[in-house]
């Protein structure tokens, strides 16, 4: 399994605040913007929390495996590999949706004083937020599943635990 590149998440972002900032300057020459919904950054959140939890218990399983803690439960080499697959999915995912509402966002930091557009525009930058979140997550999910030996030969390539 590949590691997570930051370089291809801050391209993913960038890519798509620009799409989503052209695409709300064209939206609002038609007469209406598109709306942040108050989810984004609710869900965005729940994910970066269920990426945290799964980390650390993965953490602690191995650590108590390590230290030979009597009745220590194991990790379960393919429950890991889903574990990763599952945040590095998250962590594109939310690379795109962040980059999408980061330009309707930035798009929506002209015209500040309608306040209907003010909320969006908070909205967008809390979903933002939420999506770097769960790329930091994800990328802390990567690193506890790494197996030790990986780090001394550093062939690019990951395995799990």
């Amino acid at each position: 399994m590949r590691e997570l590149r930051i370089r291809l998440l801050a391209g993913v972002f960038a890519v798509a605040g620009a799409l989503s900032w052209a695409g709300a300057r064209l939206w609002n020459s038609i007469g209406t913007v598109p709306s942040v919904p108050l989810a984004a950054p609710v869900v965005l959140a729940l994910i970066a929390v269920v990426l945290t939890a799964t980390a650390l218990s993965i953490r602690a399983r191995l650590k108590a495996q390590r230290e030979r803690d009597p009745g220590a439960k194991g990790v379960d080499p393919l429950m890991a590999a889903r574990a990763v697959v599952f945040g590095q999915a998250s962590a594109l995912v939310a690379a795109l949706v962040s980059g999408m509402y980061g330009g309707t966002g930035v798009f929506l930091l002209e015209s500040l004083d309608i306040p209907a557009r003010r909320d969006q525009a908070v909205y967008a930058g809390f979903s933002v937020v939420a999506g770097i979140a769960v790329i930091a997550a994800a990328i802390f999910l990567e690193r506890v599943c790494k197996l030790p030996e990986d780090d001394d030969r550093n062939t690019g390539a990951t395995s799990t635990a």
